[in-house]
C-alpha cells in the first residue's frame, strides 16, 4: 500500500543524497543510510533540486538575457546546488574507464580524488555540450517553456540513475553505492514510470513538439543501456561514480535531442 508519509521521507532522503540541500531531521529517524526504497523518489527529487536553475532560465528568458549566458548561469547554479556531485562522478568514471587497462586498475583510478586528462576532457565536454544545446533551444520556446524543459531533463536524468543502478551489481562492496543498498524492483518500476511520464508531460507543456518529446525520451532510453553495457564490460558493475556519470550523460543526450528536434 502506498503511504504518502513514507514517500515524503523517501523524497527528503533522495534530495539530501543528491544535493547539498539540508532536509529536516525528522525524515531521517531510524534511517540506516540505505536507499533501496527511496530511489523511487529520485525523479521528483530531481525536479525539486533543479527548480532554482529552471526559475533562472524562465526569468532570464523573459528579460531577453543572452541565451548563452542564461544557459551558463543555469548549469552553474545546478552544479552549486548538487555540489558538483554528478560532475565528480563523470570525471572519475572517465579517468577510470579511459586510463584503467584492467578492472582493478580502473577501480583504483576512480577512487583517486585527483583528476586526470580523461576526467578533465569529460568535464569540458559535459559543460560545453549542455550549455550549447540548452542555449540553442531557449530562443525557440517561451520563458515558461524554457524552465519546463530544464525540469524535464532533470527528471529524466535522475530516472536514468535509478535505471543504471538497478541494471548492474556493485563493482565493489565498500563503495557509496554498495552501502546505499540495491534498489527494490518496485521502487525502480515506480521511478521509471513516474520519471518518463512526468518528463513527457513537462516537455509537451513546454511547447516541444511530439517528435521532439519522443526523441528526448528515446535519447534517455538509448543512453542508459549503452553506457551500462560499457561500464559492465570494463569494471563488471556500477559504482557511485558511474551512477553520477549516468545523470550527466543522460542530461547531455536529452538537451542534444531537443536542440536537434525542436
Amino acid at each position: 500500500m502506498f503511504d504518502i508519509r513514507d514517500f515524503i521521507d523517501d523524497l527528503a532522503r533522495s534530495v539530501a543524497f543528491l544535493s547539498r540541500i539540508h532536509m529536516p531531521q525528522r525524515h531521517f529517524v531510524n534511517f540506516d543510510g540505505r536507499l533501496s526504497r527511496a530511489v523511487r523518489a529520485f525523479p521528483l527529487a530531481g525536479l525539486l533540486i533543479v527548480l532554482p536553475a529552471a526559475a533562472i532560465v524562465s526569468v532570464f528568458s523573459a528579460l531577453n538575457v543572452s541565451p548563452l549566458f542564461t544557459a551558463f548561469a543555469a548549469v552553474a547554479v545546478h552544479a552549486l546546488i548538487t555540489g558538483a556531485l554528478h560532475e565528480d562522478g563523470l570525471s572519475d568514471t572517465a579517468d577510470g574507464l579511459g586510463g584503467g587497462r584492467t578492472r582493478e586498475k580502473a577501480l583504483v583510478i576512480m577512487k583517486d580524488s585527483r583528476i586526470g586528462s580523461y576526467g578533465a576532457v569529460a568535464l569540458i565536454l559535459s559543460f560545453g555540450l549542455r550549455v550549447s544545446a540548452l542555449s540553442a533551444v531557449l530562443p525557440l520556446v517561451s520563458p515558461t517553456g524554457a524552465g519546463l524543459l530544464v525540469l524535464a531533463a532533470a527528471a529524466l536524468s535522475r530516472t536514468a540513475m535509478v535505471w543504471h543502478w538497478s541494471k548492474l551489481p556493485p563493482a565493489r562492496h565498500d563503495g557509496v553505492a554498495a552501502s546505499a543498498g540495491e534498489p527494490q524492483a518496485s521502487a525502480v518500476t515506480f521511478a521509471l514510470i513516474s520519471g518518463v511520464v512526468s518528463s513527457a508531460i513537462l516537455l509537451l507543456l513546454s511547447g516541444a513538439s511530439l517528435p521532439a518529446t519522443v526523441l528526448a525520451i528515446a535519447a534517455f532510453a538509448v543512453t542508459v543501456p549503452a553506457f551500462s553495457q560499457i561500464v559492465d564490460g570494463k569494471i563488471g558493475g556500477h559504482t557511485g561514480d558511474t551512477i553520477g556519470a549516468t545523470q550527466q550523460l543522460t542530461e547531455i543526450a536529452v538537451f542534444a535531442a531537443l536542440a536537434l528536434a525542436i
